[in-house]
């Protein structure tokens, strides 16, 4: 799944969860996070954390999330954090945060970079999490990214009932049911919220139910649940993709008509994600396997 829209909610609803993971961050400490492009080589960092305020002794954090394998993923890693410093001429210390999926990723050759990962860089393999109970809810969070479908919906509701206030409630819902939509995208919104069985949240007035519902609304439609025919919302998907991805064969338009409105929004949803015509193919093939 696409996780890097996922990973920046994280970490700009929990700001608490950088000196959690880096204990020596203060606690409290916040961060401004971009994605940069890395121009000489057009290397695209997932997140930069630069800390806000005077204190100059709280490093930058290169922040990424990798959960499939990719064997050039630490020389690219590596590769964008120094051409960065060079292009920007960074004076300011810096450390790495790696949210990885298992230790058993094949993410490159480790030697060239051992002292840096040892040192510089803390990596958290959410594969561990799975074995740990009484998590902080900013790590239970995190573990319920790869909590097996069976196990996710009661998580879900753990997380939700150990909330204390109304603002953190909205804030975990949040991110609940983005994790969520990720982990069963064959589902609506209004149906993990049912499954989650949320029966007095306002669950409109979260930021994830509102982002969904502004996309719609920018192209005349609501994406979350619209109102239209399955042929509309379908003209509108298209004309997202080609907006996002550029001009589709009339074989991926057949497809994508071929969806029910179920489908087509869970599709409305991914296509944030998108980079390329690639990942459609890839988001198709996988539905139609």
């Amino acid at each position: 799944m696409k996780t890097d829209k996922l990973f920046y909610r994280i970490f700009l609803n929990q700001p608490s969860l950088i000196s959690e993971l880096i204990p020596e961050i203060p606690e409290g400490c916040q961060f401004d996070y971009n994605a940069p492009v890395v121009k000489e080589k057009e290397f695209r960092l997932d997140g930069l954390l630069t800390p806000l305020g005077s204190d100059e002794n709280i490093p930058l954090v290169f922040l990424e999330a990798q959960m499939q394998n990719d064997t050039e993923f630490y020389s690219r890693y590596f590769g964008g954090i120094f051409v960065y410093i060079h292009q920007y001429k960074v004076k300011r210390n810096w450390r790495g945060l790696l949210i990885l999926n298992n230790r058993n990723q094949e993410l490159g050759c480790e030697i060239p970079h051992g002292d840096l990962l040892d040192k510089r860089v803390q990596r958290l393999f959410l594969s561990d999490l799975l074995s740990l109970e009484n998590l902080s809810p900013n790590l239970a969070t995190l573990k319920l990214i790869v909590t097996p479908e069976n196990d996710a919906v009661s998580e879900a509701q753990k997380i939700l009932e150990n909330t204390q206030t109304q603002e953190e409630f909205n804030l975990r819902l949040d991110l609940v049911e983005a994790i969520l939509v990720n982990k069963f995208p064959k589902l609506t919104i209004e149906e993990i919220q049912k499954m989650i069985n949320l029966r007095e949240a306002d669950v409109t007035q979260t930021r994830f139910y509102q982002q969904v519902l502004e996309i719609g609304r920018t192209e005349g439609v609501q994406i979350g649940r619209t109102e239209g025919t399955q042929e509309g919302e379908a003209n509108i998907v298209i004309r997202l993709l080609t907006r996002r991805c550029g001009n589709l064969t009339d074989t991926l338009q057949t497809k994508v008509r071929s969806l029910s409105i179920p489908q087509l929004e869970s599709l409305g949803e991914a296509l944030l994600d998108f980079q390329d015509i690639g990942d459609l193919i890839h988001w198709l093939d996988n539905y139609f396997h």
